[in-house]
C-alpha cells in the first residue's frame, strides 16, 4: 500500500497539512460537517487506485479485496475499542437498525423507548409497531431512564443528537437498559470521528454509523458493531451467498441451509461496495494516524470558541442550557429565522444547516479558527 502523507509533526499535529487533504475548503467556509463530511485527498485516489486494479488484473484477485475489507474491520475495531469479529458492513444505519427490528420478537405490550426530536430512522420504523400493540415512547431527557421499565425491549438513540448537538450519557443509558433486560441501540453518525467511544466499556449491543459525516468518507459506506451477546440471539435478516461459513469456497459454492459464522459478517449476504470501503480505509487511517484523542480536542477546542463568538451575537445556545450540549454540534437561535439565515449564508460561501428552528453549525478538525471568524463576520452583517 502507498505510504500517506503525514500530517504529523512529532506529538503534535500539522493542522495546515491537514487542511490541505481537503480541496473544498478553498473555495468555502465549510462549518456543516454535520450534514455531509468532506473527503480527503487520500480517500479519493483509494478509490482510483481500486478501479486501475480492476483494469490491471480483471477482477482475476477479487477474492483478495474481502482481505482488504478485513483489514478495515480491524481499523474500525481500533477505533471504536473493539474486535474486528464484531464489525459488519452495511449500507447505511438504516439497515443496520431494519436487521435490530426484524430480529427482535416484539409482542404486544414491549415498549421501546427513544428520545424526543431524534433522527428519524429511531422514529419510523418502531412507530410502525404500534399497530402491533408494541409502546413507543419519545421522552425528553428529564423522565428518560424513568421511562425505561421492566416492559423495554428496546432503547435507540443517537451518539448525539442531529437537531441539536444533545449527548447523553451513555454509560448511564446502558446500566439502565440492560438492568431492565433491554438492548441498547447507539447511532454514532453524528459523532464517530470526532469524538471518542470505547463500545464495549459503554456495553452498547448495537453501534451503527453510516460514513459519510465525521468518517469523511462516502455515502454507502457504513458498518455496525454486533456485540458477542447479541450475535448469539440475532439471526440475519439478509441471507446471499456470503452468508455460509464457508463462502470463500467458491469453487465449490455450498448448496442448503447455510451455517453461519459467528462472526459479525454474518449480516453481510452479499458482496460489498468495495470503492466506498476502500475510501472509508484512507479516511480512517487518517483519523487514527492524527489520533482520535487529538481530534475530539480539536473539535471541541473549535466548537467551544464557536459557541463564544455565537453568544457575543446575540444568540441562545442549547449548550447553556445544560452540559449535554456540549458537542461538536452547536445550536443557535436568533431573532431570524433558522432556514433565512442558512440559506443566505451559503450565498456568501458559507456553509451551516438549520434544523427544527436552530442554526446548526459543526466544526470538524479541518476548521480552523478562520472559518469562525468568518462566520462571525457573515452573521454580524446579516444580524
Amino acid at each position: 500500500m502507498p505510504k500517506e502523507p503525514s500530517v504529523t509533526c512529532g506529538k503534535d499535529v500539522d493542522w495546515g497539512a491537514v487542511r490541505a487533504e481537503f480541496p473544498s475548503l478553498a473555495r468555502w467556509t465549510f462549518l456543516d460537517t454535520a450534514t455531509f463530511g468532506q473527503m480527503p485527498v487520500r480517500a479519493v485516489e483509494a478509490v482510483a487506485r481500486h478501479f486501475q486494479r480492476r483494469d490491471e488484473l480483471a477482477c482475476a484477485d477479487f477474492l483478495d479485496w474481502f482481505d482488504d475489507a478485513d483489514r478495515l474491520r480491524g481499523l474500525l475495531a481500533r477505533l471504536i475499542h473493539a474486535e474486528a469479529a464484531d464489525i459488519a458492513f452495511m449500507p447505511n444505519v438504516t439497515a443496520a437498525l431494519s436487521l435490530l427490528m426484524n430480529g427482535l420478537d416484539l409482542r404486544p405490550g414491549d415498549r421501546i423507548v427513544t428520545f424526543e426530536n431524534e433522527f428519524p430512522d429511531s422514529i419510523y420504523f418502531p412507530a410502525l409497531k404500534r399497530s402491533r400493540g408494541v409502546e413507543f415512547i419519545e421522552s425528553p431527557w428529564k423522565g428518560f431512564l424513568d421511562a425505561i421499565n421492566s416492559r423495554t425491549r428496546l432503547v435507540l438513540l443517537s451518539e448525539v443528537n442531529y437537531t441539536n448537538g444533545f449527548r447523553p450519557p451513555l454509560e448511564e443509558i446502558a446500566r439502565r437498559a440492560h438492568e431492565r433486560g433491554a438492548v441498547l441501540f447507539v447511532d454514532g453518525t453524528q459523532s464517530l470521528g470526532a469524538l471518542q467511544i470505547d463500545a464495549r466499556a459503554v456495553q452498547v449491543d448495537m453501534y451503527a454509523v453510516h460514513g459519510y459525516k465525521w468518517l469523511l468518507s462516502p455515502n454507502g459506506a457504513a458498518f455496525c458493531y454486533v456485540s458477542p451477546g447479541l450475535r448469539e440471539r440475532l439471526a440475519p435478516n439478509a441471507v446471499g451467498w456470503r452468508s455460509h461459513r464457508a463462502w470463500r469456497r467458491v469453487d465449490s459454492l455450498h448448496h442448503g441451509p447455510p451455517e453461519f459464522t459467528s462472526r459479525s459478517e454474518k449480516y453481510e449476504g452479499g458482496m460489498l461496495s468495495f470503492p466506498l470501503l476502500y475510501a472509508m480505509e484512507a479516511s480512517v487511517r487518517m483519523i487514527l494516524e492524527i489520533g482520535p484523542a487529538a481530534i475530539e480536542r480539536r473539535v471541541m477546542e473549535l466548537a467551544g470558541c464557536l459557541r463564544e463568538r455565537l453568544r457575543a451575537l446575540g444568540a441562545r445556545l442549547r449548550a447553556d442550557e445544560s452540559p449535554h450540549y456540549q458537542s461538536p454540534i452547536v445550536a443557535a437561535r436568533f431573532a431570524r429565522p433558522a432556514s433565512e439565515l442558512a440559506r443566505t449564508l451559503k450565498e456568501r460561501g458559507v456553509l451551516v444547516s438549520a434544523r427544527h428552528d436552530n442554526l446548526r453549525v459543526s466544526t470538524h478538525f479541518y476548521n480552523n479558527q478562520q472559518d469562525i471568524d468568518r462566520l462571525a463576520e457573515e452573521l454580524k452583517a446579516l444580524l
